[in-house]
């Protein structure tokens, strides 16, 4: 099933064309396209059915989904790193190399993971609480959280392993896994949620349980395809699983900017979140349905940005910057285009889109109409998420974090809270501020990449 794009598709040539180019770019970025499609679909799914429980129901899963960003933020020290480092080894042809680094993202998720998901699963209420939660939201959201929370080790396995295998340049083998994955959530989802076949109805805990079974399968799956595949990263159950703290130094050296960088984004939107919860439930639940409509315009960004991260990396270990820096140039394009045309989408479609979510006027009015201010945004949106992922190839993860920082708190948090507190523009102002938060990321992290100082930046 794995199929290493190192080991199959880098071309030999000592420069590429165009063509090969956008050949190359999409040979990555197609199944991370299709995976994240399916993964859009199956969160698509979960609110279309959450939703029809009520308001509430939506509102706790958004309200939920905020602080265990930011737990999954601390894992971005290692998948970051480990991309990077992977990427890189497989460029200059060290396949055991590689599978050492995999191997350290692995023992390290496995410590961490099983801390946070203690964490999670008895500060449930605790958490929502602090993120404003109001009575009808904790009663029905705590039960949510606690099985997501106590769930939270799988989903970071999955999230490293993930991480390691584009690395390596190998994105089949995630869109398979989770395509399996997410069609399990949703059939299971539909039986828990509204209790079907013979089993109870467990409304918002039924979405929660059937999130994590999923997570599970794709979990184990994962793991036998590291013990048990055929591609450049192999582990050995035999060799001993210690840490490799020089090994471990050099992935965080890379990662731990990124960490940060997602905690101050993770943050942010938790403060984002909390100024928004304060105008009411109804209100929440209007910006969690066009935020989960909105993560289909994330989906081009992303997978661009994951084959201009493994795409940068290979090349800079096979000593060739130029061709790093086309292909990272010419994912940024291609996802601009992408962008354009989603924006237009939201403008025109939005409120059919936002009607899947939920039959309540107020929540289907306000969605569409945040949606359509969004769609400005595409097209920053495409450079940030592309470029930065180049960046983080090469391992200069500084200066996204100067640019999420920037953006996050200056255009999405202070600006945001400006709008609805001061000038009372409620939810239409929370999401202009951002808007500018993507423009001012999308214009720094250019300016940074035409730099060229990536190019020469040692992992």
């Amino acid at each position: 099933m794995s199929n290493s794009y190192n080991e199959t598709s880098l071309p030999a040539e000592p420069s590429l064309t165009k063509a090969e180019t956008r050949k190359v770019v999409w040979e990555l970025s197609t199944p991370t396209l299709i995976e994240m499609f399916l993964v859009s679909l199956t969160g698509i799914a979960d609110m279309i059915q959450v939703g029809r429980v009520g308001p509430a129901a939506i509102t706790s899963i958004g309200l939920t989904n905020q602080p265990m960003m930011i737990l999954f933020a601390v894992f971005q020290a290692l998948n970051v790193g480990t991309t990077a480092l992977v990427a890189r080894f497989i460029g200059m042809g060290d396949s055991r190399k590689a599978s050492e680094t995999f191997r350290q993202t692995l023992v390290v998720t496995i410590l961490l993971g099983t801390v946070f998901s203690f964490m999670a699963g008895f500060g449930a209420p605790y958490l929502l609480s602090f993120m404003g939660a109001e009575s009808d939201v904790m009663a029905i959201g705590t039960g949510y959280f606690r099985v997501v929370g106590f769930g939270f080790l799988f989903s970071a396995m999955a999230m490293g392993i993930t991480s390691a295998l584009r690395g390596a340049g190998d994105t089949r083998t995630p869109m398979m896994v989770n395509l399996w994955a997410n069609g399990i959530n949703v059939i299971f989802n539909y039986i828990l949620i509204f209790g079907k076949f013979g089993f109870p109805e467990l409304g918002v805990v039924g979405a929660g349980i059937a999130t994590v079974f999923s997570r599970i399968v794709a979990c184990v799956w994962f793991v036998c395809i590291s013990f048990w595949g055929q591609g450049s990263l192999r582990l050995n159950i035999k060799e001993k699983f210690r840490l490799d703290f020089g090994l471990l130094k050099r992935v965080f050296t890379v990662g731990v900017p990124a960490a940060i960088e997602q905690l101050v984004m993770r943050s942010g939107q938790v403060v984002f979140a909390r100024v928004i919860s304060g105008l009411g439930t109804v209100v929440f639940a209007a910006h969690q349905v066009a935020l989960n409509a909105l993560s289909l315009s994330f989906m081009p960004g992303n997978a661009f940005a994951a084959a201009a991260t493994t795409l940068v990396g290979q090349y800079l270990g096979a000593g060739r910057p130029d061709d790093a820096e086309q292909c990272a140039n010419t994912s940024r394009n291609m996802a601009i285009w992408v962008g354009v045309i989603t924006g237009v989408v939201f403008i025109f479609f939005g409120r059919y889109i936002t009607l899947l979510y939920s039959n309540d006027p107020t929540v289907v009015l306000v969605s569409a109409l945040v949606l359509r201010i969004y769609a400005f945004a595409q097209p920053a949106q495409a450079v940030q998420f592309v470029l930065a992922g180049g960046l983080r190839g090469a391992g200069d993860t500084m200066y996204p974090l100067y640019s999420t920082a920037i953006g996050m708190w200056l255009g999405r948090v202070l600006l945001a809270w400006f709008l609805v507190q001061v000038l009372g523009w409620g939810l239409p102002g929370a999401w202009l501020g951002m808007c500018l938060d993507q423009v001012l990321r999308g214009v720094l992290i250019q300016l940074r990449f035409r730099t060229g100082k990536w190019k020469t930046i040692t992992v």
